[in-house]
């Protein structure tokens, strides 16, 4: 049985009312641009993006942040870092604070592509290069604590699962987490950098002219396999291939330790584990139950456990090879 309002996160409902589009393009303007009143809601649900018009000029990207999510100074950390990247900055309107990006075109990248592999490989080589030049002092780190056991602790806590499956989580999401924290101790301590963060195809608009990573949103502290092995797909071997390609472009810019191969699987767990909680976090969001209407369906936390039962196995496998 899914929670009712009252178990929610009220402080949080209905973040974005107040943000109309006079409210939007206002806000363009006080930054110095003349709007011609078009706008368009682009794909995102952490935060609202939008596509504003510009007289005699071509479209902004507006991000307008969520409302107590992160703190100026974790924002601006995010946008330092993109700013070594590329360059952006923080403004406030009306309560809201946003920043104004050139819109870029792009589609998503052919990564059965191998060129297209070894050019992703580069970039990130390059991204990595500047992100391991300094830390962030305000963004958090990638933890097992955050994305696994408070996950976790949130879906048990306010009774997001259905009673079958209760307590089944409860004890798979324990074993594994236990697991992981087994791994990590096995490899060891890593050098952290400043990371994407969020690096899925859908983050990346290819161009002839190469690839353009968008949304910093989530970036943070962590090991440089974070950003790469959400380019991996497919079955042991076909990501073995993909990641010697990648891993070719990489070291052209950054050098990559390899131990980090072993958390390729204990990652894509915690990835999982967290976005459950992240939908569950936003529920009283009104654009979430348009968005994800099979969550309050039996079938999707069946097939969730069923998911964690095969990343356990999967964790305790070898690590990928590369060549």
């Amino acid at each position: 049985m899914l929670p009712s309002a009252t178990m929610k996160d009220q402080a949080m409902r209905r973040p974005y009312d107040g943000l109309s589009p006079e409210v939007m393009i206002a806000a363009v303007e006080a930054a110095g641009y003349r709007c011609d009143g078009r706008e368009l809601a682009l794909n995102s649900y952490e935060n609202r993006v939008y596509q504003i018009g510009i007289e005699e000029d071509v479209p902004v990207v507006v991000k307008f942040y969520r409302p107590g999510r992160w703190s100026d100074e974790q924002i601006l950390e995010e946008h330092s870092f993109a700013w070594e990247l590329g360059g952006q900055t923080l403004l406030r309107h009306e309560g809201f604070r946003y920043s104004i990006y050139q819109r870029r075109g792009g589609r998503w990248p052919d990564l059965e592509n191998p060129d297209v592999r070894l050019w992703l490989g580069r970039f990130l080589g390059r991204i990595h290069r500047v992100g391991s030049a300094r830390s962030f002092g305000a963004r958090p780190l990638l933890t097992v604590d955050e994305f696994g056991w408070l996950a976790r602790s949130y879906l048990l806590e306010n009774d997001w699962l259905p009673g079958h499956i209760l307590k089944p989580y409860e004890s798979l999401s324990r074993d594994l987490l236990d697991r992981i924290d087994d791994v990590l101790g096995e490899v060891g301590e890593l050098d952290l950098l400043r990371l994407h963060g969020d690096c899925h195809p859908g983050n990346i608009l290819w161009t002839d002219g190469g690839p353009h990573f968008v949304d910093l949103d989530d970036t943070r502290m962590g090991p440089a396999i974070q950003d790469l092995w959400m380019l991996l797909s497919g079955d042991r071997r076909e990501m073995e291939v993909q990641l010697t390609d990648v891993l070719s472009g990489y070291a052209e810019f950054h050098e990559f330790d390899f131990r980090e191969l072993r958390l390729v699987e204990v990652l894509r767990t915690l990835r999982m584990m967290h976005y459950e909680a992240w939908i569950a976090r936003r529920w009283a969001d009104p654009a979430f139950p348009r968005a994800f209407p099979w969550f309050e369906e039996n079938r999707h936390w069946e097939e969730h456990l069923l998911t964690l039962r095969e990343q356990a196995a999967l964790i305790d496998e070898l690590p990928l090879q590369v060549d």
